[in-house]
């Protein structure tokens, strides 16, 4: 029921987690924490309850579920450098197009940001700390570092949700600008979108779309979902529950909404054997869409952990 995309091969540390995993299967629900919610998780939900709020400190909070005593300050302050060498290198009447050519050059050429093409699926790739310390990311990682320089740069640059790889926008007088960051930032004309886009749509009908329509802006919202469904696919697909769990917490105080989202926390709770949250989860989710066309495996489902609820008392 839960959809995973493939996998790259394990993080090296993925031995051992999956190890603690099992471990703290095997000491039962309580011992597991099914009710342990990440002391972390108040600043990011006070964050993202805001109309608007700032990407980077967005995506840095969700890796200290990983990296509990990540320097977010500190992190921040790298790209207030990186940003601070591109000022100093522009008039101050700079147009976009020098702007954006100025960050390329900073960003890939003398740092070496690049993508991660050998092993995309890495975590690391998708945990905004690790991408600034290792320079190495994905696309949707590698634009939130590109998003972050523009932004403090004076570059209206925005994110696009494209089609299986994500890139952003620059306005320009004339039109706008579609760079890549994970291919170094590179301008794509409309033919490699049209062509992007025939990978990823039924053959033939890249070539009849509306382009501008696939390449409406992403909010920082929905950018930070994608990256938090980003880990959550990777966790689920290795077996890592837990930190899936705590994936899952983040998503649905940026998407509360999401009823989707709700059976997948529902789900996975209840592969931890935790009984009562799963229920309440699956049970919210029959309550917003009674009409799902899996109902039917859901009532199954929570049927199931009535019984099993039972046994426990």
């Amino acid at each position: 029921m839960l959809h995973e995309p493939p996998g790259e091969g394990p993080h090296p540390q993925d031995g051992d987690r999956r190890q603690g995993h099992a471990a703290a299967r095997s000491r039962g629900p309580a011992a597991r924490g099914c009710n342990r919610v990440s002391a972390n998780l108040e600043r990011f939900a006070e964050l993202v309850s805001r109309e608007q709020f700032g990407l980077a400190e967005a995506c840095l909070l969700i890796a200290q579920d990983e990296y509990p005593d990540l320097d977010v300050a500190g992190c921040i302050a790298r790209l207030d450098a990186m940003a601070a060498t591109v000022r100093g290198r522009l008039p101050a009447d700079a147009f976009p197009e020098q702007k954006v050519a100025a960050i390329n050059r900073h960003l890939f050429g003398e740092l070496g940001f690049a993508g991660n093409v050998e092993a995309y699926y890495d975590l690391r790739n998708s945990y905004l700390n690790e991408v600034l310390e290792r320079r190495i990311g994905i696309p949707i990682t590698l634009s939130v570092v590109y998003l972050e320089v523009a932004r403090r740069v004076g570059l209206a640059a925005q994110g696009v949700a494209f089609p299986g790889h994500f890139m952003v926008r620059v306005r320009l007088k004339s039109g706008a600008l579609v760079l890549d960051p994970f291919g170094g930032g590179e301008p794509q004309s409309e033919q490699a979108l049209r062509a992007r886009l025939e990978q990823a749509l039924p053959k033939g009908r890249a070539g009849r779309v509306d382009l501008d329509s696939y390449l409406e802006p992403a909010t920082p919202r929905e950018i930070v979902a994608r990256v938090l469904r980003n880990l959550k696919s990777i966790y689920l697909q290795r077996g890592a529950l837990e930190p899936a769990l705590a994936v899952m917490h983040r998503m649905l105080l940026v998407v509360p909404e999401s009823a989707e989202e709700l059976r997948d926390r529902g789900l996975v709770y209840a592969q931890l054997d935790c009984f009562r949250p799963a229920a309440a989860d699956l049970q919210n989710y029959l309550r917003r869409r009674p009409d799902a066309p899996d109902a039917g495996d859901i009532h199954a489902r929570l049927a199931e952990l009535k019984v099993a609820s039972a046994r426990l008392n």
